[in-house]
């Protein structure tokens, strides 16, 4: 049951993420409802917890290299993934995708902070 809620937070997490990304940053569109804006959550969380290990794996070396620089790339990755694989998102260039990147990193950072953070009281 433990796993089941952790799947259900992080799919509300990227849903979060992902129409704050659209609503702050040009060029970054969602175009759907609520069911649209949950399936691109959906795909994100399946991305990040199947694909992302496997591309860790692989680019390892280039972390390592850059410091964990990479990682941003990396997240550029998988949201350029979730731009190919859901038809309601939309991202017009590299500028919306990189910040869009950021936006959504920073937002589940701190999702994820404040649920650690209250689940240990």
């Amino acid at each position: 049951m433990k796993l089941i809620g952790k799947i259900i937070f992080h799919v509300f997490s990227n849903a979060i993420a992902v129409l704050a990304a659209s609503y702050f940053i040009n060029g970054f569109v969602f175009n759907g409802d609520f069911l649209a804006l949950l399936i691109a959550a959906v795909i994100l969380t399946l991305i990040n917890t199947f694909i992302r290990p496997i591309l860790k794996l692989f680019l390892g070396p280039l972390i390592v290299l850059t410091f964990g620089l990479f990682t941003i790339i990396l997240n550029a990755i998988t949201l350029y993934l979730l731009d190919v694989l859901s038809s309601s998102l939309t991202i017009h260039g590299y500028l919306p995708l990189v910040l869009g990147t950021f936006m959504i990193g920073a937002i589940n950072f701190v999702l994820n902070f404040a649920a650690k953070k209250s689940h240990q009281k």
